[in-house]
């Protein structure tokens, strides 16, 4: 990198960390636009919706309190088919990644790690809302979105911020009214109960849109009218950055769209439609043409958020290209099968029993043959004493690998990119010196029978 692209880096560092700072000594409430993920129709090209409020904590997923001091706020939405509520909240880092610490958010993940987090999760915290069902096992239905969205999608936060007087009268009227579930996907979605919240705070900040959406509130016509009010009210603080999808082998979540924009992107919604009504599909093509939400960029100027550091500027474009061709040249990839390795890993993962080690942080249990090898997930003990070298190296390539892929939301910042690859250089390093009689492979322990990996349990 050069001297001036450093330089660069530096003071738009800086400036990002002051940014945080302040944003982080007042209250402030966060409008969230998650990217859809799954292909189950148009409507869910449309997204999720939720409200972060920095100053409002849970005392429990369904009472909130005002934040003591060195907490990080709750994330609150509406949910279809939880166990009949119509809100819940949850603390910021739980809603993310499943793990109430930082420390225990893991570099690379598949479905059933997943699982494992949110439903040890689950019993832990929200039994209340997910109970068991009564054979023990964990209950259908859609908890799950409570927690871990980071793994599924890529989300864009917008801030603006509020006083601590705001914070008490939501809290006042939030833990006194009926928390009775009357969710409806055209009239009472997520969608409509952040707009609520928000406007709670800002009145009348946030409006559907009769024209783009046919008048269905939307993520994504929330987030542009968010903008829009704190372009007219520039006194107030305003901040917009990404919260990316963790690198794993789940399918990656799409581009959020509207509702007049998601039928006309989609070809099977459209095509079918100018076949037997031109004239209707040429009025859908002329309400995404002429209205502003086809154009709108969530993404637009937005910082990276690091659970461990803030928010910080995404890595440059010629910086990601010049990172992704060292990494092929290191590791003498063919770049004619992208996505190679991430694939593999998974298919290892997949054969793993998910646990934890002594100190809570996730590990994985791999099979192999009549033994395991124990894999560490977390950078608190990927290199620990008995964890596979080999393997903390295919994990840190895919991360790298997934990072410095292109994408549409902002995907890392250079400090994130700095520190996974110091980490795999390490790792390529004990890989080196690890014999392969002694890479950390060891009996299980009877706890923990084979036949459980075997059968794709868990412990």
């Amino acid at each position: 990198m050069s001297c001036e692209a450093k330089l660069r880096r530096t003071l738009g560092l800086s400036l990002a960390m002051v940014a945080f700072s302040v944003c982080l000594a007042h209250a402030s409430a966060t409008l969230l636009l998650e990217e859809p993920y799954g292909k189950l129709g148009f409507f869910t090209a449309t997204g999720h919706a939720a409200v972060y409020l920095s100053g409002v904590c849970a005392q429990t997923p369904l009472k909130l309190r005002p934040c003591a001091p060195g907490e990080l706020g709750a994330v609150i939405s509406r949910y279809d088919g939880v166990g009949g509520y119509d809100w819940v909240a949850i603390p910021l880092i739980p809603y993310l990644y499943a793990v109430e610490r930082t420390e225990d958010i893991p570099l690379f993940v598949d479905p059933k790690v997943v699982t494992f987090l949110r439903d040890q999760y689950r019993r832990k915290h929200l039994e209340a809302v997910a109970p068991d069902l009564k054979s023990g096992e964990a209950p259908g239905g859609n908890w799950y979105e409570l927690v871990g969205s980071a793994y599924d999608r890529a989300s864009y936060a917008f801030e603006i911020e509020t006083s601590a007087e705001q914070d008490q009268a939501f809290i006042g009227v939030y833990n006194s009214s009926a928390n009775e579930s009357h969710f409806h996907t055209v009239s009472h979605n997520c969608a409509d109960f952040a707009k609520d919240v928000i406007n709670f705070y800002y009145p009348k900040a946030l409006h559907r849109s009769v024209v783009a959406d046919v008048g269905i509130t939307t993520p994504k016509q929330m987030a542009k009218t968010m903008v829009k009010y704190s372009t007219r009210h520039p006194r107030l603080e305003f901040s917009r950055y990404v919260i990316p999808q963790v690198p794993g082998s789940e399918a990656r979540s799409t581009p959020v769209h509207g509702v007049v924009e998601s039928f006309f992107k989609s070809k099977k919604y459209i095509v079918p439609s100018a076949v037997v009504s031109p004239v209707f599909a040429g009025s859908v093509a002329a309400v995404y043409v002429g209205t502003v939400a086809g154009r709108f960029y969530p993404g637009r100027d937005a910082l990276v958020y690091n659970a461990d550091r803030g928010l910080e500027p995404p890595i440059g474009a010629e910086d990601r290209r010049s990172y992704e061709l060292e990494l092929n040249h290191l590791m003498a990839e063919d770049v004619s099968e992208p996505g190679r390795v991430e694939k593999n890993l998974g298919r290892t993962m997949n054969n793993a029993a998910p646990g934890f080690d002594r100190d809570g942080h996730p590990v994985l249990l791999v099979d192999m043959g009549d033994e395991a090898v124990t894999v560490g997930m977390v950078p608190g003990n990927i290199f620990a004493s008995d964890s596979s070298k080999r393997f903390a190296q295919q994990i840190l390539e895919a991360r790298l690998r997934e990072e410095l892929r292109r994408g549409n939301a902002p995907k890392v910042s250079e400090p994130d990119v700095e520190h996974d690859w110091g980490l795999l250089q390490e790792a390529l390093h004990a890989s080196a010196d690890e014999e392969v009689a002694s890479r950390s492979i060891k009996p299980l322990p009877t706890s923990w029978p084979l036949r459980w990996i075997r059968a794709g349990n868990r412990p």
